[in-house]
């Protein structure tokens, strides 16, 4: 048997932590003969280097990143502690797969319970990376976001990256946007989240987590790294 090791960011904010936790428990609901085991990259424990180290003892591990793209996380903190053992192997991040764009939209819908209106602009918000390929992991959802909806589509970071959300949000009014809505490219409630809502769009929605589509992403990206 192969141990699936959720390794999510990690956060002080109660619900993000709460988010993460239901997440889990749906993977575990979904996948009820793996043994589902959580980490985190930052703020919290146990440390995904930990979780390996003991997990990697007993049994085989695919240390599924809970991120929207790649990055130092993914491919720094998670690949060096993936490294050290012959039996771990590391899954893509979440973002890229289809489901997560389904849940962006209907985050959306949900938020805007008046429908679409003539002037609307949606900013894909992201949190941001120095490393190219986030780029291309959000430029992806943000294509597959377009095919979805009547309005335009943009993308804004919250850090690393530009252009900032901030930016963004005021790009989009300059070019004529009568209402700019913010769709949050997050898992859960916590610091980029918050970056999301400071960001001064006129609209802004819910993370992405708790869903259990998303539990299903997850069990797709550990069944493809076994």
């Amino acid at each position: 048997m192969t141990t699936l090791i959720a390794c999510s960011h990690g956060t002080n904010d109660l619900a993000g932590q709460d988010a993460v936790r239901s997440l889990i428990d749906d993977v575990r609901a979904l996948l009820p003969e793996v043994r589902v085991v959580a980490a985190v990259v930052d703020v919290e424990q146990p440390q995904i280097d930990e979780v390996i180290d003991h997990e990697a003892r007993r049994d085989d591990v695919v240390v599924v990143p809970l991120l929207l793209s790649v990055g130092y996380h993914s491919a720094v903190d998670i690949s060096r502690a993936v490294d050290r053992h012959a039996c771990a192997r590391q899954s893509e991040p979440l973002g890229t797969h289809p489901i997560i764009a389904d849940v962006l939209v209907d985050r959306l819908a949900a938020a805007l319970p008046g429908g679409w209106l003539p002037g609307d602009h949606v900013v894909l918000a992201a949190a941001g990376s120095s490393n190219p390929s986030a780029l291309i992991d959000v430029e992806t959802v943000a294509a597959a976001v377009r095919t979805m909806l009547p309005v335009p589509v943009t993308v804004g970071y919250a850090s690393a990256s530009a252009p900032r959300i901030t930016d963004a949000v005021a790009d989009a009014r300059l070019s004529g946007a009568a209402r700019v809505i913010a769709a949050s490219h997050v898992l859960a409630p916590g610091f980029f989240a918050g970056l999301v809502s400071a960001a001064g769009a006129d609209v802004v929605s819910a993370p992405l987590a708790p869903d259990r589509r998303i539990a299903r992403v997850v069990a797709d990206r550990f069944h493809a790294t076994r």
